[in-house]
């Protein structure tokens, strides 16, 4: 016989399901997907409004609230969003009139001007670094360290204005599925933001750690320009950054309202595959803490970014607001 007492249950109370708090209902579930009716938009609106498909809905309704609004939709990325092939759905985007700023680490840069002047990149480190060649593609750092350093005294561009400018200009073979063109060419501003260090053109003999310094800090000052915007309303999107692009954001975000811009009552959302400490605080919690919502959506970029894009493109069309 055991000496350890045990709970006699004869004595619990219970309580009838129809007075307990609940949180799913049949009304919220999905609905299947009619192949051979249904359109984009009804598999959208058939989603379960419950979790990530919930905050989906709800954040693809704050991008168009923004722009009916002219607010700013600020996307801001990692390398992994070029290396997945997203950048043509990016792209739409922007020439929809949807993504209005774009800011994005300068790994991201590398892959994005690989793609555009030699049709591939992302480069098998495993691989190249046993004997040292990782990273140390000739043409990739004579074109990005040449470029920084060339049109550091040439003019006022920034980073991302300044790579985008000389793959228009050189004509760039894939040219069409560039953003950085694509912002150049469109007038919209694209910032990139380095940590010196970080990227293979930082190994290279062309490497000009002032050139870089100076044009990556003019892209800094550009975005928190651009954040100044976030008044009222506004979404700020981090897609695939981990470290670099949460840091940058909490830092304009922060100049801006130190001059005096009131910039709250935004929407911010992280999009990654894991739930990181920085994208956390410094994109979903802290800069939305005042009247503002963050979201966090959880999913490989390549399925969760073309989704959300096709939600708001739908809902646009649907509205007639599509550009």
């Amino acid at each position: 016989m055991t000496t350890h007492r045990r709970a006699d249950l004869t004595h619990v109370r219970t309580i009838s399901i129809t007075r307990r708090k609940s949180k799913v209902s049949p009304e919220e579930f999905a609905r299947p997907f009619d192949e051979a009716r249904d359109s984009f938009s009804a598999f959208a609106s058939g989603l379960p409004d419950i979790l990530a498909a919930k905050d989906l809905r709800a954040l693809t309704e704050a991008v168009i609230r923004s722009r009916r609004k002219n607010k700013p939709v600020i996307m801001m990325m990692g390398a992994h969003v070029i290396k997945v092939g997203l950048a043509p759905v990016i792209i739409d985007l922007l020439r929809g009139n949807v993504i209005t700023a774009v800011a994005m680490n300068s790994a991201a840069a590398i892959h994005d001007v690989e793609t555009a002047m030699w049709g591939h990149t992302s480069e098998d480190v495993a691989v190249n670094m046993k004997d040292g060649r990782f990273g140390m593609a000739r043409e990739t750092g004579e074109f990005i360290n040449g470029t920084l350093a060339s049109a550091r005294t040439a003019g006022d561009d920034g980073y991302g204005e300044a790579l985008g400018r000389e793959l228009v200009a050189r004509k760039a073979p894939n040219l069409g599925v560039s953003v950085l063109a694509s912002c150049f060419t469109l007038g919209i501003p694209a910032t990139v933001h380095a940590a010196i260090g970080t990227d293979i053109v930082h190994q290279q003999p062309t490497m000009d750690g002032g050139a870089t310094g100076e044009m990556t800090f003019r892209d800094f000052r550009s975005l928190c320009a651009t954040c100044g915007g976030l008044t009222g309303g506004g979404v700020v999107l981090n897609v695939g950054s981990a470290v670099i692009m949460p840091e940058v954001f909490l830092k304009a975000l922060t100049v801006a309202r130190n001059l005096r811009a009131r910039a709250q009552g935004f929407t911010t959302a992280v999009f990654d595959m894991n739930a990181h400490y920085r994208p956390t605080m410094n994109v979903k919690v802290r800069p939305t803490q005042d009247g503002g919502k963050g979201y966090y959506i959880i999913g490989h970029h390549e399925i969760m970014f073309p989704l959300f894009a096709a939600m708001i493109k739908s809902r646009m069309r649907s509205q007639g607001e599509l550009k």
